[in-house]
């Protein structure tokens, strides 16, 4: 199991966070199910940036992104070339440190 470690974010996690994850779970959804209220605006149905994350550590282990994820990115607050919409990585086996950008393009916070 994939150790993914979640940098201090002063809203969403401000310490910070550990957890294991399951490889083949999808990014986002295993760090809302671990309390971890990332925003996913559109409801990770890959049209926004909301769930935009930089990838630290180990973002060669993730499969590449296609077209549609890489248009998006480019609209992204804070895009960085590790930058990656969390609602489009599928977890592998190696261990991941990503970061939440402080902003997002949304302009009201979703309740989800």
């Amino acid at each position: 199991m994939p150790k993914i470690t979640v940098l201090p974010h002063h809203e969403i996690c401000p310490k910070g966070i550990e957890v294991e994850l399951a490889a083949g779970e999808n990014l986002c959804k295993a760090l809302l199910e671990k309390g971890i209220k990332i925003e996913h605006a559109c409801e990770m149905s890959k049209a926004c940036t909301t769930c935009h994350v930089v990838v630290r550590k180990g973002f060669n282990s993730l499969d590449e992104m296609d077209d549609i994820e890489a248009d998006l990115l480019d609209r992204a607050w804070g895009l960085e070339p590790d930058s990656r919409l969390s609602c489009q990585v599928m977890l592998e086996d190696d261990d991941l440190t990503i970061e939440i950008p402080k902003y997002t393009l949304n302009h009201a916070k979703e309740n989800h």
